[in-house]
């Protein structure tokens, strides 16, 4: 078996999950995703987080390789998500011995999900941890995106084992480092990761990365995904883009029809956007588009039109789960535009109104609703709200 080495005495242990279709069970994962765990063998050997509990089995056989007889003194617990500390109890059960390394929360989390811990080792920012040739320092990132999430720093080989921060969707074809693989391919991945998991937390991550930022940072090893040892500007520059909501000048229209004609409403304002000159639009139908690639998008372009029919007095439920979690994300400085249709009672646009009043956006036109098919007069509202929309953008 392949070993893979970031340094002389430091390995990769990370396997690939094809088989899940929903990380968390929400997000769609159709190219999976890795879990990436790292033994440093010195004259005390550490384990910096473990795996999921499917791959238990090959992860301790693969420690063994390589250690042998020696014991692991220490598991380092950046982040207690069950997706990385799903090999914690196989560990100790193997290593009794061993001495669990985090903050005050994470020991609460290791007694909440498995056990009691009796051998701890409890770290504060600054905090080193002397293994020998290797010195490790600890730094508190909470809600990145955790309360107990924190990075384990090697002074030696400046390498930062950043946890789920800079992690992405996506399993390692073969490459595991960023020289190693087509970047172009983990770009949607990396940014529907951060905007889908890390992406309600961005003010917690740009303090992180002011925090971090004096360290001599010459490798990131995260928990999923690619590790970063060659152009490390190429995700802590996009890191820094996301969660500063900066933005490009794109707009994202997402509806909600069922029989076409709030569907109609919205190709005619993306036809004309397209005539003002705004090349980036995104079109997509609620009950087709899953939530994660609408997100994704809503974090990359600064205008957001949403349209729904009316039902059953309300806002189209597709529609509505959509905006819900929108709200939940937190997500800030968009313009807005509504519009919608109904046959027989409102609901649709008049809720669309709730969730613009909520989300505290630039409101760029007022909404445009219909009854029944489309005609000149509103065909001319909706003309009206992409020449707003598309002023707006213009004009940044």
């Amino acid at each position: 078996m392949h070993q893979v080495k970031l340094a002389e005495n430091i390995y990769y242990l990370g396997y690939n999950d094809r088989r899940t279709n929903l990380f968390e069970n929400i997000w769609p994962i159709p190219h999976g995703v890795s879990y990436n765990s790292y033994l440093i063998v010195d004259e005390k050997i550490a384990l910096v987080d473990t795996v999921e509990r499917q791959f238990i089995d090959d992860y301790l056989d693969q420690i063994e390789e390589i250690i042998g007889d020696r014991q692991v003194d220490y598991l380092i617990i950046n982040h207690m998500e069950p997706d990385h500390s799903g090999a914690i109890k196989a560990v100790k059960t193997k290593y009794p011995n061993i001495t669990l390394v985090g903050n005050k929360k994470t020991f609460g989390f290791v007694e909440s999900f498995y056990f009691k811990p009796d051998n701890t080792l409890e770290v504060y920012d600054n905090d080193t941890l002397d293994l020998g040739k290797v010195k490790l320092q600890f730094q508190m990132i909470p809600m990145v995106h955790w309360p107990e999430t924190m990075v384990t720093y090697d002074e030696t080989h400046k390498i930062l084992f950043s946890g789920d921060a800079f992690g992405s969707y996506g399993t390692l074809d073969g490459g595991v480092f960023d020289d190693e693989i087509n970047l172009d391919f983990y770009e949607v991945e990396i940014m529907r990761y951060f905007t889908n998991i890390v992406g309600k937390y961005c003010p917690h991550t740009q303090r992180a990365i002011k925090k971090l930022a004096p360290l001599d940072i010459q490798m990131i090893a995260a928990t999923h995904g690619p590790i970063w040892r060659t152009d490390l500007d190429w995700v802590l520059s996009r890191y820094n883009k996301w969660s500063t909501y900066d933005t490009d000048n794109g707009v994202i229209i997402v509806y909600g029809s069922m029989y076409g004609n709030t569907q109609k409403m919205a190709e005619v304002i993306a036809r004309q956007l397209s005539e003002r000159g705004i090349k980036d639009i995104r079109v997509y139908d609620s009950s087709k588009t899953h939530a994660s690639y609408i997100i994704n998008d809503i974090f990359k372009y600064k205008g957001f039109i949403v349209g729904s029919c009316a039902y059953n007095n309300a806002m189209f439920p597709n529609v509505q789960t959509l905006l819900t979690t929108i709200e939940h994300m937190g997500i800030k400085d968009h313009y807005l535009g509504v519009f919608g249709n109904f046959a027989w009672n409102g609901g649709g646009v008049k809720n669309l109104m709730k969730f613009a009043e909520s989300i505290k956006w630039d409101l760029v036109y007022d909404p445009v609703e219909e009854k029944g098919a489309l005609k000149t007069d509103k065909y001319q509202q909706c003309i009206e709200l992409a020449n707003a929309m598309a002023d707006k953008l213009l004009a940044e």
